[in-house]
């Protein structure tokens, strides 16, 4: 198995972002390349996986863009991503995922966050997936999590 190493992005990896997130099909919005750390194939150089936290104008912050490239799924690398990004920014953090992807994001302290705890912007996005993009689908919704800053 190989291994990785985490980096911060930098402006030369913003291409490479856009193009893994929108082939990953995620949420393609606020792709800012200084939000991002990389996980990066020590054997080969490659981007193995990256993830990001940004920040809404509501005030909340937002664990997002979490992609591993296919070759490379099932290796760890989404977990060390996200582990790596929730230890450089603790305090309270929402995200949104498909419902399938609910139990991973669970071992991370996330849970399902009811609607009176979400953020306008979350709340404002849970109602425009319901509508458009989960609407026929019964199997599955869009999930908005919540995790509270740890205790010291």
């Amino acid at each position: 198995m190989p291994g990785f190493r985490l980096r911060p992005a930098t402006a030369a990896d913003q291409a490479l972002i856009v193009e893994l997130v929108r082939a990953a099909h995620v949420n393609p919005m606020d792709l800012k390349w200084p939000n991002f750390v990389l996980a990066v194939d020590e054997c080969n150089g490659q981007v193995a996986g990256l993830g990001q936290v940004k920040s809404h104008r509501d005030g909340s912050r937002e664990l997002a863009s979490i992609v591993t490239v296919p070759a490379c799924q099932n290796q760890g690398v989404a977990s060390r991503v996200v582990a790596h990004l929730l230890d450089q920014r603790p305090g309270v953090l929402y995200l949104t995922c498909r419902s399938g992807l609910g139990p991973f994001y669970e071992r991370f302290g996330f849970r399902e966050a009811p609607e009176a705890e979400q953020t306008p912007y979350f709340r404002r996005l849970a109602r425009l997936a319901r509508i458009f993009l989960f609407a026929s689908r019964s199997d599955e919704r869009l999930l908005v999590m919540r995790r509270d800053a740890p205790q010291a």
